[in-house]
């Protein structure tokens, strides 16, 4: 289904040099541990294993898992569902991780994240579902690395982690996943790479033509302000393995998966951006949402052209905000996840 809520505007592009400038600052600039007892926890002989369970609520909480794909250990937030038996929403972090990357500005480590900057406790209250957000994993577009093996994050949110969480939350193993601008295109590359281990995804904002020639140059640009080389993520720019993860040239593998991706066609600061009074247009906010939304549009064209039902939502405001992911989120959860996995 493809929803258009405000026909796109033009805009003027600037030079490549400023362009590519605008992308990074904006996607290093995307988005506390509280006092917690450790308690006992799950520890299947061999394999991803839980090493650590905080309370730092009755409903929250913090489990850290050991992935043997990666030798390390994630911790992940837990919103717990009211009852047993429901299923389970994936959250994928930004391109940060969950921790602040912006000079001057101080967030608690783990704050900058769907648990930090969003009401997930409010909104999915009074839903019977529960909800899982890993924090870490700067710069990895949370995708496996084809050269580099402490970055497998696509085998620890398809393989590792969901059998822990299904048996320690006694869930019904249905599961949703969503990805915010750099992982937006990962979470739907997930139903791609893995058939059957989500129901439905959702992309806020995201990357959905990553083997297109200029986003491939974009995240290349972006990795690189983290140290990292795009070609040890998938080998050379554009090739064989781009276009595997590619959500817009893999539409066809996503029959019968639900699937929501939204963006603003605008850029245009609004209320759901959520800023502070006088904080002014947030030029290279609008101008990645725009990026973004050219590559959701071509998504939803290459959908449609394959006969595979996408809930596309093109937004009249937004500029690559929390609050806009926020809202994308919750109206994923409206639209598409929360029917998909009958909660």
């Amino acid at each position: 289904m493809e929803q258009r809520l405000k026909a796109r505007k033009p805009h003027t592009a600037g030079s490549m040099a400023s362009r590519v400038r605008a992308f990074i600052v904006i996607l290093v600039s995307l988005p506390a541990f509280l006092a917690v007892t450790p308690v006992a926890s799950a520890d299947p002989a061999g394999g991803a294993h839980i090493t650590d369970i905080q309370h730092v609520t009755d409903r929250w909480d913090k489990v850290s898992v050991y992935s043997p794909s990666m030798n390390t250990v994630i911790v992940n937030d837990v919103f717990k569902a009211p009852k047993s038996g429901a299923p389970s929403f994936y959250l994928l972090p930004g391109i940060d991780g969950g921790d602040n990357l912006d000079p001057g500005v101080f967030f608690a480590p783990g704050t900058k994240s769907w648990f930090g900057m969003t009401d997930i406790q409010g909104f999915l209250a009074n839903k019977n579902v529960n909800v899982v957000s890993p924090l870490g994993g700067q710069f990895s577009w949370w995708t496996n690395w084809v050269n580099d093996g402490s970055k497998q994050y696509q085998t620890y949110m398809t393989k590792e982690l969901p059998p822990l969480i299904n048996s320690q939350y006694k869930t019904n193993g249905k599961n949703a996943v969503g990805g915010l601008s750099s992982t937006g295109g990962t979470a739907i590359d997930y139903a791609v790479q893995s058939p059957g281990t989500f129901r439905a995804v959702g992309s806020y904002s995201g990357f959905l033509t990553p083997s297109d020639p200029q986003a491939a140059q974009n995240i290349s640009l972006t990795l690189s302000t983290g140290g990292l080389s795009a070609e040890n993520m998938w080998g050379p720019l554009g090739g064989p393995d781009w276009v595997a993860h590619d959500p817009s040239k893999n539409v066809s593998r996503l029959k019968g998966v639900a699937v929501y991706a939204a963006a603003s066609d605008t850029g245009d600061v609004g209320e759901v951006d959520r800023l502070p009074d006088g904080f002014g247009p947030n030029i290279s906010g609008g101008f990645i949402e725009r990026i973004v939304s050219d590559s959701t549009r071509q998504f939803a064209d290459a959908a449609r052209a394959a006969g595979i039902p996408v809930t596309y939502v093109a937004r009249p405001q937004g500029s690559h905000t929390w609050g806009l992911f926020e809202s994308e989120m919750q109206e994923s959860w409206n639209t598409t996840i929360g029917p998909a996995l009958g909660a």
